[in-house]
């Protein structure tokens, strides 16, 4: 029995980055003690998702009741697929607010803040997203700061693409140890930037 179940949402252009960072980052966490179990995860029963620079991924199932979830960005910018589409599409805002409304701690890189925008989750808190989509964070109810990773307790965002891992270190270092995220930094020879706004 694992003390925290994360899942990373994925979807048809989400940014391969913003999804396999945190992953290896919470994976190897688990491999150096971190009580967490992590998994892939897509809306509905499929095969593949293909990510926005073609890579295909095998989900592990769908979305479940976390206790983490971590939503990945990617295809904000073009109108054919990624978030933009799901954002309009409006299923998978709803279900993120599903999760955070039973409980999940919820978290966002790079213009997966624009989701959790729409699922109503940053309306007066702070948060960040990549910088392409700053102006349209600025448009909803968030309070957008220039940070590289934001905690506000139940709701984390993270900004561009590679800020996704330092996300993952802080919640090993925020839910387990700091020495778990050393650890884990130094396997993957990262060396995390700026300090976490929150």
């Amino acid at each position: 029995m694992v003390d925290i179940t994360a899942e990373i949402v994925l979807f048809d252009g989400f940014d391969e980055l913003d999804a396999i960072g945190p992953y290896e980052v919470l994976e190897n966490g688990a491999q150096a003690g971190a009580s967490i179990d992590t998994n892939l995860v897509t809306l509905e029963e499929t095969d593949i998702v293909t990510a926005s620079h073609d890579l295909r991924v095998e989900p592990d199932g769908t979305l479940g009741d976390p206790d983490l979830l971590l939503v990945p960005g990617g295809g904000w910018t073009t109108s054919t697929g990624g978030v933009r589409l799901v954002v309009d599409e409006g299923d998978l805002p709803a279900a993120v607010d599903e999760c955070y409304t039973n409980g999940a701690t919820v978290a966002s890189v790079c213009t997966g803040a624009m989701i959790l925008a729409e699922a109503g989750l940053l309306e007066g808190r702070p948060a960040t997203t990549h910088p392409a989509a700053v102006d349209d964070l600025e448009e909803t109810a968030a309070n957008v700061v220039d940070e590289r990773v934001v905690d506000d307790g139940d709701v984390l965002t993270a900004g561009g693409v590679t800020s996704g891992i330092d996300l993952g270190l802080w919640l090993l270092e925020r839910e387990f140890d700091e020495s778990i995220a050393d650890e884990v930094a130094e396997e993957m020879i990262h060396e995390r930037r700026g300090e976490v706004f929150g």
